[in-house]
């Protein structure tokens, strides 16, 4: 049975258009209100007035400091549900980096799914299509806009909403709104992009599908990271929607599933997280993790060493449970005997290196 999955039906893409947004949304209002859930570093920017708030919709400055939660999307249905008593809002908007955008199609899943989010962790467990979504993404690599996921830090695990209605309605890709990301954000978001590509196309799930997005994705990274290429954020952009399409038929593989962990013990990044795991992971993606290092030293980048000197023997084993419970992930990068090759005891020796 081959896979029958969504795509995202309505895509701009281009220098300015985010200045489309507000015609873009025109037609969806109805009769009630949007609801823009924007990156909080956007609070006090001059980027806040170009967002095209009308009378009655609501802006939420998300706090993304930490990885998002099941919690904190329970907690944004709840003010979305209660801003105009008796009615939903017509549309959800995330404008940000993944966080912002997993936040946005996390909310509007749940304004028409009952109970609380993390119920909903795991494949195809929604019940009831979200109401219109759009993600416009000012941070480039994860592909969450293009991706059917999103990923939440829930009371037990690590996990994405997989679901066909996790797609964005629409996605606005606009190049100027990456162009001033921090130097070591634009390597760590980046690099997620790089790395799924590299455990797409080395995993055991590769077809021609993603390896055609896949191939194309990983050479614009090469341009973005390796060059001094003036059309990089552009580049950036599509690499990361062409990453998105890849992993989409496949599968990520040995980092995604150890950054998990991290994730979910340490509060690290997503992006961080991959980084800092790939570069333990010679044996399993060597020439991967060789072009992954020259990228760090021609950026500067330096990670963090020793995150895991501190854990406790309790923490040490649930960050390799919520990593080994990645099992789609591990049997794409060993295939199908994936549980003789990664064990408990080796998953304990790779995080005590970092």
């Amino acid at each position: 049975m081959f896979r029958n999955f969504k795509t995202v039906p309505q895509i701009v893409f281009g220098r300015g258009s985010f200045n489309q947004l507000d015609a873009i949304l025109e037609p969806k209002r109805e009769d009630s209100f949007m609801v823009f859930l924007v990156d909080h570093c956007f609070a006090n920017h001059p980027f806040k007035s170009r967002v095209p708030v009308k009378k009655n919709d609501l802006m939420i400055f998300v706090d993304v400091t930490n990885e998002p939660s099941t919690k904190y999307v329970d907690e944004l249905t709840d003010i979305a549900r209660k801003h105009i008593p008796g009615k939903i809002p017509s549309g959800v908007i995330g404008i940000g980096g993944g966080a912002s955008m997993d936040l946005a199609k996390a909310v509007s899943l749940m304004l028409t799914n009952s109970g609380k989010a993390h119920e909903y962790q795991g494949w195809d467990l929604i019940k009831n299509s979200a109401i219109y979504h759009v993600g416009i993404p000012t941070l480039s690599g994860t592909g969450a806009e293009v991706s059917r996921t999103t990923v939440l830090i829930g009371p037990e695990k690590k996990l994405g909403l997989n679901s066909d209605y996790t797609v964005f309605d629409q996605v606005v890709l606009d190049p100027e709104l990456i162009k001033d990301v921090p130097t070591d954000q634009w390597f760590y978001t980046g690099m997620d992009c790089y790395i799924h590509c590299v455990e797409s196309l080395e995993g055991t799930f590769l077809n021609a599908f993603s390896k055609a997005y896949g191939e194309k994705s990983i050479d614009l990274c090469r341009e973005v990271y390796l060059t001094d290429d003036p059309e990089k954020d552009d580049k950036l952009m599509m690499a990361s929607w062409f990453g998105g399409m890849s992993i989409a038929y496949s599968q990520v593989g040995v980092a995604h599933a150890m950054s998990y962990g991290l994730s979910f013990v340490l509060k690290v990044h997503h992006g961080i997280g991959n980084c800092i795991v790939f570069d333990y992971l010679d044996e399993f993606y060597p020439d991967g993790v060789k072009e992954f290092r020259e990228m760090m030293k021609k950026h500067n980048i330096s990670l963090p060493r020793g995150i895991t000197s501190k854990l406790t023997d309790e923490q040490m084993e649930t960050m390799i449970t919520v990593s080994i419970g990645m099992a789609p992930l591990w049997e794409n990068a060993c295939g199908k005997d994936w549980k003789s090759i990664i064990t408990r005891e080796k998953l304990r020796d790779l995080y005590k290196r970092m």
